[in-house]
């Protein structure tokens, strides 16, 4: 397979060979090891995730993607003024790399994009459009999981960086893990840069659970896809139709849960390695944690960042949020958050 794509000023991008990090290969082994079986949701993404959740993002019940799309559109010229000049975008999660574009287009003098995804086959794709539409901006694509340790191309010298991760994709990390992710962002951004957030806020759970359990049944297809992407990926065995999905809100943790519930009792095999399934166990693939003003303020405390501003829509159902590493030199303790 092909690891270049040429771009629009003559330059060879480069992308790593590998189609699933050994990080994200440990950690599924690992969670379905464990008494309550999990599956890390970057699993999501192979070309086929990414394509249905392009299809979920359109569909009536899933407000985040409109909702936050709306508030770009609205704030990117005050965004970008908060940006400046000869900064380089950092994409995390970059996805399809539409969101990106709203900054983009009020961005003339950005000095490079850095769009960074586990899909493959999608970055490259955003990467190659990125690079007809802006000629003469630098973009610099990452293969990886953005959760674990980067390392970023040769970037300018003296240019602030910026880090973008909108999708509400911070609601999927539990608080202390969503601490260590943001406090590596703000290691990555100092002294100079920003931070903007998208941040899933806290509604009534018929409009979660809506969102989660689609008419038409995409999110169902997209949960059970995760199986799929292992079976072909780490050599696993997993009868799709011995699952169901399976999404709910969680009051009390304040997060929507996605399972894959097993339907009978069995077993498959990934790695080599054997998982049993009690009939009605379940895998959990997703938690997409809802944050308030409060529990929002505590989260970017304990990462070191200062909240500037939180942008919103008419509704007050999502949130913008612009930070900025903290002013204080204490030293933030990773414990864990709670709301």
């Amino acid at each position: 397979m092909n690891n270049t794509l040429l771009h629009s000023n003559g330059m060879q991008i480069e992308f790593a060979s590998s189609s699933l990090p050994n990080s994200l290969q440990a950690a599924a082994i690992t969670g379905l090891e464990n008494k309550c079986k999990t599956l890390p949701s970057a699993l999501f993404y192979d070309a086929t995730g990414a394509r249905l959740f392009e299809e979920i993002c359109k569909l009536p019940e899933y407000y985040p993607t409109r909702t936050e799309s709306t508030i770009l559109r609205d704030y990117a010229p005050l965004l970008a003024s908060h940006i400046g000049t000869d900064a380089v975008l950092i994409d995390y999660g970059s996805g399809s790399g539409e969101k990106a574009q709203f900054l983009l287009d009020y961005l003339p003098s950005l000095n490079a994009y850095v769009p960074v995804d586990v899909s493959r086959e999608q970055l490259m794709q955003v990467a190659a459009e990125r690079s007809a539409q802006y000629p003469l901006l630098q973009v610099l694509p990452i293969c990886a999981d953005y959760t674990e340790p980067l390392e970023f191309p040769n970037l300018p010298d003296g240019a602030r960086y910026i880090a973008f991760f909108p999708g509400s994709t911070i609601g999927n990390f539990h608080p202390s893990d969503a601490v260590t992710f943001l406090t590596q962002i703000r290691s990555t951004i100092m002294p100079e840069g920003k931070l903007i957030l998208g941040v899933d806020r806290r509604k009534h759970p018929d409009l979660l659970h809506a969102a989660y359990n689609d008419k038409l049944g995409l999110t169902a297809a997209f949960n059970l896809n995760i199986l799929r992407h292992l079976n072909r990926e780490m050599n696993a065995s997993f009868n799709l139709s011995h699952f169901r999905h399976l999404a709910f809100f969680n009051e009390q943790t304040s997060r929507i849960e996605m399972h894959l519930e097993s339907l009978v009792a069995h077993q498959a095999t990934i790695n080599d390695k054997l998982i049993q399934f009690d009939a009605g166990e379940t895998i959990r693939t997703e938690c997409s944690y809802k944050y308030d003003e409060e529990s929002l303020s505590t989260l970017a405390e304990a990462s070191g960042f200062e909240i500037e501003e939180l942008y919103t829509d008419s509704r007050q159902w999502f949130w913008i949020a612009l930070l900025s590493p903290s002013s204080s030199s204490n030293q933030y303790c990773q414990e864990t958050t709670s709301f």
